[in-house]
């Protein structure tokens, strides 16, 4: 099979990356977020929840006030210096249009080039997908579109939020990448710690490995696909290409005439 390709070096200046809990971009996507903002694309975090039950030993409030600051180390350790979170409850995230209108705001303040989430498939490449996760992916494309409807959440524009157009969505984690990111070097190391960063609650986690065996691990497996030492690999969609299908449709229908 031929290499996974890089995405296009101009294909946005600008990424939101959307996401269920503190540590879910750090467990290697956040290794193309430090190659990404090392080249001067501006990239933003939003957390849906602050990942309050997550911590059995802990109350949910000290849970939440460790995990925020854990989330906001994380960030900085790969450039990224704006982090939103959105207080939906934990565990139990639900997919509707409360979700999307809360993202599709942020996506309209933010007016990003691409958005980045976590597949919403139910089995991925680490096994069976997470409740949370699958909702915050799929929420995520939902308000993709949103955001760019102006009669989706009309009270967004009484807001003085004009609809804005997503051209690339990236998900991580996705079967099926299209494309990857090669990570080696300095991205990776600041990848590493931006794990590292979530120390008090990775070590309550039993058999936790540590993580720069993991994320070196991870991304020396996906950088294989992409030839290349390491490499985050992600399944990118071009919203303002015209559909696969119509594309084969008119090289057919080229091909007839000819």
């Amino acid at each position: 099979m031929p290499p996974v390709p890089p995405l296009p070096d101009d294909a946005f200046g600008r990424v939101l990356c959307v996401v269920a809990h503190p540590d879910d971009v750090e467990y290697g996507t956040s290794s193309a977020v430090a190659a990404w903002t090392a080249r001067g694309i501006d990239v933003a975090y939003l957390l849906l929840t602050r990942g309050e039950a997550g911590m059995d030993a802990l109350r949910p409030e000290e849970t939440a006030r460790l995990r925020t600051a854990e989330q906001l180390a994380a960030a900085e350790a790969v450039g990224v210096t704006e982090v939103r979170f959105l207080d939906h409850p934990d565990g139990v995230l639900e997919h509707g249009p409360a979700l999307r209108r809360d993202i599709a705001r942020v996506i309209r303040e933010h007016r990003p080039d691409a958005l980045l989430v976590g597949t919403w498939e139910i089995e991925f490449a680490a096994g069976l997908n997470q409740a949370d996760h699958r909702v915050a992916g799929l929420a995520g494309l939902d308000a993709l579109r949103d955001a760019g409807n102006r009669w989706v959440f009309p009270e967004l524009l009484d807001e003085g939020l004009e609809p804005w157009a997503v051209r690339w969505l990236l998900s991580s984690g996705d079967p099926r990448p299209t494309h990857g990111v090669d990570v080696t070097g300095e991205a990776l190391e600041r990848g590493i710690a931006s794990l590292e960063a979530h120390g008090q609650y990775l070590a309550g986690i039993p058999g936790h490995p540590p993580p720069r065996p993991m994320i070196t691990g991870i991304t020396a497996l996906q950088g294989r696909a992409m030839g290349v030492p390491h490499a985050v690999l992600l399944r990118a969609w071009d919203l303002f290409a015209p559909p696969p299908i119509a594309q084969e449709a008119m090289a057919a229908a080229a091909g007839t005439a000819g």
